[in-house]
Parts: C-alpha cells; structure tokens; sequence
C-alpha cells in the first residue's frame, strides 16, 4: 500500500510537471512525451487532450489521438525524420514534433504547421496516407526556408517560371490544391507548387527526399524544373555540405 502510495504521489507531482515544462519550452498546452529518444535528438509529443494557440483568426487547432493510432503512424515518421541529422536540425532550429490529428490553420484543413522560432513541427496524423510521408519533408522545407530566407529567394526563384506564369497572393488564396505528381509539369511537380513559391519549393523538396514518385525524369525535358532542383540542391548544400537527398 506505502509503494501504491509513491507511485500515486509521483504521478500527481511529476506529469504535471512534465506538461508545464514542455509549454514553457514550445507554448502548446495539453501535451506529454511520446518518444524522448531518437537518434538525431528529436523529441517526439503527442497531444492528451485537444488544444488551440494562436491569435484570433489564425488559431491552430488539433485534437488529441488515439495512443494505438499514433503507434501505427510513428515508424513512418520516425523514419522521414531520420533522414535529418542531429546537426542539421540545430541548424535548421527543428526539436520537437507533436503528433495530433483534425489539424487546421484559421479552419482551413493542414498536414502540419512549423515553427522555426519554437523549433517546433505539428504533424497531423491522420493526413492523407497516399502522401503523408512526402508532406513531412515539405513541413520540414518551410522550417529550413524560415530559418534560411537569404539563401532562398523567391524573386530568384520566379525568374525560372514561364514570364506569364504568376503565383497566387497566398497559398490559401489559391484554389490549386492537388498534391500528384502531374503529367504535364511546365516547371512544376504538382497543383499545389503553382500556389505559392515557397510551397512550390517545400513540394520539390519533398520529392527530392523520398525514392517513390521519382522525378528524375521528369526534368530531362524540362529545364525550369532542373534549374529550380539544382537551386534547392546547392542552397541545402550551404546550410550542411554533408547533407544527403534521397535516402
């Protein structure tokens, strides 16, 4: 009985505890350790009950997930994010992944949200399974791109589009949201790059990291797409000379 008592004393101490150093650390309430230990250092939460952050019309919003759920999504992710080394997420400013699902920005429906400035990467579980792997990667792009805007200029960026091509004022303003590799790319991998550039560069970025939907051929006959990889290529290359695509 003394021992159920311990046990019982430090679980009513502890885990509050836990919660209310982890929103010190990253500002989202209702959250606790899923996996602490991983080989580059990330440090995986999940959500215990739904919660919300942000300002007026640009709250972030998810609900917490079934343990079993998120059980059968981690090796996925665990194994994308794995492809990033420890020193490279230093760089970059990534150190925390919550894991969570129903994410949406102001209402509107999202695979993740990324925050440099909290090296923070909110991964909604239950995003479409056709492209959940690639859209980690594209989550983790904005993260690189936030934290390395000089080396990634979108006035460079738009020089490589047909002059009449023209992006759209945001990437929900746009009504481009299709995320398959397309037929006739014309400089661009699928719908959802023609939104924005910066979305445009998070999608080849995507499908630079992973083997399926190989675009290598896709940019032999097409010279904007080769220009934009080869400038997402030497500008990661600046940021870790050692780091590897396509693992």
């Amino acid at each position: 009985m003394k021992f159920f008592k311990i046990i019982l004393l430090f679980l009513i101490i502890v885990l509050p505890a836990n919660a209310n150093t982890i929103y010190n650390l990253i500002k989202i309430p209702n959250l606790k350790i899923y996996e602490n230990k991983s080989s580059n250092d990330l440090k995986y939460l999940m959500a215990t009950k739904p919660f919300q952050v942000g300002i007026r019309n640009n709250n972030v919003t998810c609900f917490n997930s079934k343990i079993k759920d998120i059980d059968k999504k981690f090796e996925i992710i665990q194994k994308n994010l794995n492809k990033y080394s420890s020193k490279f997420l230093k760089k970059i400013n990534l150190k925390y992944i919550v894991l969570c699902e129903g994410l949406s920005i102001a209402g509107i429906s999202s695979a993740g949200v990324p925050n440099n400035e909290m090296k923070t990467l909110i991964i909604d579980i239950k995003f479409s399974n056709d492209h959940f792997e690639r859209v980690i990667h594209h989550e983790v792009f904005h993260i690189i791109n936030d934290s390395y805007k000089n080396y990634f200029m979108e006035s460079t960026w738009e020089s490589y589009n047909d002059p009449e091509f023209k992006y759209s004022e945001c990437s929900t303003c746009s009504e481009r949201f299709g995320l398959s590799l397309i037929e006739q790319t014309n400089g661009f991998l699928t719908e959802y790059s023609m939104s924005t550039a910066s979305e445009d560069m998070a999608e080849i970025f995507s499908f630079l990291m992973i083997k399926k939907g190989n675009i290598q051929n896709k940019t032999i006959k097409d010279s904007i797409l080769t220009n934009k990889i080869s400038f997402i290529k030497k500008n990661i290359l600046k940021i870790d000379d050692q780091f590897n695509f396509n693992l």
